[in-house]
């Protein structure tokens, strides 16, 4: 008799990030066990249920972000919470909820031109959120190990530890896959057909379209999408992995090395013949799929040419043209996006302290370190010395000079004198985390 209950208790920590008001542990059995037909039915009851609503109102919450077309903060929507989400809860019952159009805004990307982002409403975010708490497990279940992007216990340094080991392991010809606009251009069609092979809920399956045909609010103007999904959507992540999860088993089957992360993607091989191969297999999927791949970003890397490199989540993998080894290094884009977040705190005329240019920029660089900590040293050297050239401009103006701070200013202002201000470094911080490494 005791066996039940342990097996009951093993289902559960391997599901531990599930929702259990919806995820009970009988349907997590269900769920490892298979369903009929490999089909769920009957799933919209637990969508418009006030605990899950709650428990993704919590999400949201923490999330933070501003407002939607309806102007409704996240403190203002707090305010009336409990007669929010009854709300919502009776409109999903009876079937009379629509979702507002997408905000439309853009922030600037640090190669030029601007980025542009959707901000769905608060009360659409809370939806999103607790439908994707009820579809996820499904589709979870049936995602490939190569796939890292947006999944529980899974993230970026994961597939980069990946990377590192299949280089380590002589697979020196990597394709880099850059698949054109992807989030925008998603087929709705297909990746539908996708979601009913797992989902057969009609009221889910409307509410998932719903959502994938959101107007888009753009300055006054609204357009109404043909593709892709709602960038900023909680549900977004999810729908571009399912619509990319055939294409994942379809390489691993063939026997390909693939790491994926949500469109980021690259295969790793041990022979050019077979790299070619690999590129040639994923430009005849997508066609089929509906996506384009970027001509001039999609390409065969031989890493074991001199100077030869390719980019994955953020990093730079790089030829060492001394030891013929590969490192890691920020990308050219990584450094110039902490920069560009930098410049605001960091201009000659401010009217704020050292003292508190330094905590404001503090966590900034903390934040970047955590994630670049395991690039070469040089890149931590070449940030900070343009942070500290930007402090010294600044105090060089106020001490009525002109120009950006060298020279003289480097004996005025030198290192020491800004490490005993607080100011972190990224090159003492690496040192530091070697020396307790190698303790």
């Amino acid at each position: 008799m005791a066996q039940a209950p342990k097996q009951s208790e093993d289902i559960r920590s391997r599901w531990s990030w599930t929702e259990p008001s919806v995820w009970t542990d009988r349907m997590l059995t269900a769920l490892e066990a298979g369903v009929k037909g490999d089909k769920w039915f009957s799933l919209i009851d637990k969508v418009w249920r006030m605990e899950n609503l709650k428990a993704s109102w919590a999400k949201v919450e923490s999330n933070g972000g501003s407002a939607g077309v309806d102007n409704i903060s996240l403190s203002r929507f707090e305010q009336q919470l409990e007669q929010e989400l009854t709300l919502l809860s009776q409109r999903l019952q009876a079937g009379s909820y629509q979702p507002h159009a997408v905000k439309r805004v853009y922030i600037p990307k640090s190669g030029g031109g601007q980025r542009p982002l959707g901000i769905p409403a608060i009360c659409d975010r809370v939806v999103q959120g607790a439908l994707r708490q009820v579809i996820e497990p499904i589709f979870e279940k049936t995602f490939s190990p190569c796939s890292y992007g947006f999944r529980p216990g899974r993230g970026c340094k994961d597939a980069l530890r990946e990377v590192d080991r299949l280089l380590k392991v002589k697979h020196d010809y990597v394709v880099e896959v850059d698949i054109q606009g992807y989030f925008d251009n998603i087929p709705h069609r297909p990746l539908m057909e996708q979601v009913k092979e797992r989902i057969s809920d009609s009221r889910i399956l409307t509410l998932i379209e719903q959502f994938l045909q959101q107007p888009v609010m753009d300055e006054g103007q609204q357009a109404h999408p043909v593709s892709g999904t709602p960038q900023g959507g909680l549900i977004s992540p999810l729908l571009a992995n399912i619509y990319l999860n055939p294409l994942d088993h379809l390489l691993t089957r063939q026997g390909y090395s693939v790491i994926r992360y949500a469109d980021d993607m690259v295969v790793l091989c041990q022979e050019a013949q077979t790299a070619h191969r690999v590129m040639e297999s994923i430009g005849d999927w997508m066609r089929q799929a509906g996506l384009d791949l970027h001509p001039e970003k999609t390409r065969v890397v031989d890493m074991r040419q001199e100077g030869a490199w390719f980019d994955f989540l953020g990093y730079r993998f790089k030829q060492n043209r001394r030891s013929g080894k590969i490192d890691r290094w920020p990308r050219p884009k990584s450094v110039a996006k902490l920069k560009e977040r930098l410049r605001p705190y960091t201009r000659r005329s401010n009217g704020h302290s050292l003292h508190q240019i330094i905590t404001r920029i503090g966590p900034v660089l903390k934040g970047w370190y955590e994630y670049f900590k395991h690039a070469r040293p040089g890149a931590f050297q070449s940030v900070d010395g343009w942070v500290r050239m930007r402090l010294r401009s600044m105090l060089r103006k106020r001490a009525g000079r002109c120009g950006r701070g060298r020279g003289l200013d480097n004996q005025r202002w030198p290192n020491i004198f800004f490490a005993e201000q607080g100011l972190f470094s990224l090159e003492t911080a690496h040192v530091l985390e070697c020396q307790s490494v190698y303790r």
